[in-house]
């Protein structure tokens, strides 16, 4: 006999079935999913490091052979620093934020599970109320 047709027939069985399988599907894609996106995070920023790198190496070559005086004086050398510094600052707020943004959701997500759990609770219980007291009328 096949699987189907030793179940019952019934509706709410059948769509919580269906959607324990979807949720399922989707829990077990999420490790891929995310291995995936890392991996092409890190393949854009290993790309993006070469290419810039290359390009530094190809103008000091040409620098070199053009006999330019590459030597710079303190205030500009200083403010190249103080960019860096700031790109990095930005990056770092950039991924605190992200990072903090992530926490709040998580948080966020907890109570609305907790509250689902609690507002079926009272709906289980006012239908039971609502049902006790049709049956004794």
């Amino acid at each position: 006999m096949s699987k189907t047709a030793d179940k019952p027939n019934n509706l709410f069985e059948e769509c919580k079935e269906n959607t324990e399988k979807f949720f399922a599907e989707i829990e077990k894609s999420t490790p891929v999913y995310h291995q995936t996106a890392t991996d092409i995070q890190q393949n854009f920023l290993k790309s993006w490091k070469n290419m810039i790198f290359s390009s530094i190496t190809l103008q000091q070559e040409l620098a070199t052979k053009a006999g330019m005086n590459v030597n710079m004086n303190k205030e500009t050398l200083e403010t190249i620093r103080n960019i860096t510094e700031q790109a990095i600052t930005a990056y770092q707020n950039q991924n605190k934020f992200t990072v903090d943004s992530n926490y709040t959701s998580n948080n966020m997500f907890e109570a609305l599970n907790e509250n689902t759990k609690t507002f079926a609770s009272l709906s289980k219980n006012m239908l039971e109320l609502m049902s006790s007291a049709t049956k004794k009328a």
